[in-house]
């Protein structure tokens, strides 16, 4: 019988998508569920809302509280977590790449989801700049990946038009923010705090 699979919608540019990235793998293994990486992109669905920028950028209350909770969050989970600057950084270019991973199925070429993780280590843990194409050629490069062959193939219309329909598709679910969830059946969890819940559901429904 084949394992249920979880949907894990992601932005690059969430900060709690961060811890979220770190744990689901392992979590998910344990529990027999498979995990569906589905990046997408937040700002056509913020300005949906009239946002021009990060809700927690909008109100500076609600800003202070998540980078103080996303500090203890990191502390417990034993992840180092630096503040980017600026905030928020673009995503686009990490996601039309994690695309072009996602697209190989064979073993080999298996390498989307430690690029994910390589890139939210990049942007939270070591501050680096994700929106800049010298860091993910790093990233590839590290992970034995051709940087330049990734990148020309990140520009291509079919990778381009693969983002937007994840987007749009995002916004027909009605996803609101990152991460989000989703198990089989269409049950959402929004959160780095639902994960836990999520994959029991999924696994219960299955």
């Amino acid at each position: 019988m084949a394992a249920p699979v979880l949907d894990f919608w992601f932005e690059f540019a969430s900060v709690y998508s961060y811890p979220a990235a770190m744990r689901i793998g392992a979590l998910a293994a344990a529990a027999g569920v498979d995990v569906r990486y589905r990046p997408f992109l937040l700002g056509p669905i913020f300005q949906a809302h009239g946002w021009n920028t990060s809700p927690f950028n909008l109100y500076p209350a609600k800003g202070r509280h998540m980078w103080r909770d996303i500090e203890r969050i990191c502390a417990d989970l034993s992840l180092p977590f630096r503040r980017p600057d600026p905030f928020p950084l673009s995503g686009l270019l990490a996601a039309r790449v994690a695309l072009v991973g996602l697209g190989h199925r064979s073993a080999k070429m298996a390498w989307a989801e430690e690029f994910c993780r390589a890139v939210y280590r990049a942007e939270f843990a070591e501050g680096r700049r994700i929106d800049q194409p010298e860091t993910i050629r790093d990233i590839l490069a590290a992970l034995g990946v051709d940087p330049e062959k990734t990148l020309a193939a990140a520009q291509t219309h079919e990778i381009k038009d693969k983002l937007r329909a994840q987007t749009a598709e995002a916004q027909r679910l009605e996803i609101f923010g990152a991460p989000t969830f989703i198990t089989p059946g269409g049950e959402m969890f929004w959160g780095n705090d639902r994960l836990e819940s999520a994959i029991a559901w999924a696994k219960r429904v299955s």
